[in-house]
């Protein structure tokens, strides 16, 4: 469980690192108003402000997923299914972090994140079940 987790914020990571090689960018191409950005992230350009919000996403879901594993660890009741479902969960949100930063096509990203919400229930649900028993 705690490879997956780690394989997660290494996406937070990148991703850092993607805004900044982005607003690097949009600065060298004077696509924004310096003054302006210190007060609103959305004086950015699009190129910039996609990628600032897939990386505030990550603290969102994710979090109950970082819960989740540690309750996981932590009950001993870790398996190939947990791990599997937590494999499938990073995946997910890797999966939608590239929709999100390139396309942008809401619909698909809509699916993605709705599959990765069913991925921690099942989880939450699993977790749930293994510890009352």
């Amino acid at each position: 469980m705690l490879t997956p987790m780690l394989v997660l914020m290494l996406l937070v990571i990148f991703l850092f690192g993607l805004l900044a090689v982005r607003k690097v960018r949009a600065k060298n191409a004077n696509l924004v108003d310096l003054k302006k950005t210190a007060l609103d992230n959305s004086a950015w350009n699009d190129e910039v402000v996609v990628v600032s919000n897939n990386i505030a996403n990550q603290f969102e879901t994710p979090i109950l997923f970082y819960a989740l594993c540690l309750l996981v660890m932590q009950s001993g009741v870790s398996d190939t299914l947990f791990i599997s479902l937590a494999w499938l969960y990073v995946a997910l949100r890797y999966l939608h972090a590239y929709v999100h930063i390139s396309s942008n096509f809401v619909p698909v990203r809509m699916k993605i994140f709705a599959a990765s919400l069913i991925v921690l229930l099942v989880i939450m649900i699993r977790l749930f079940l293994t510890t009352i028993s």
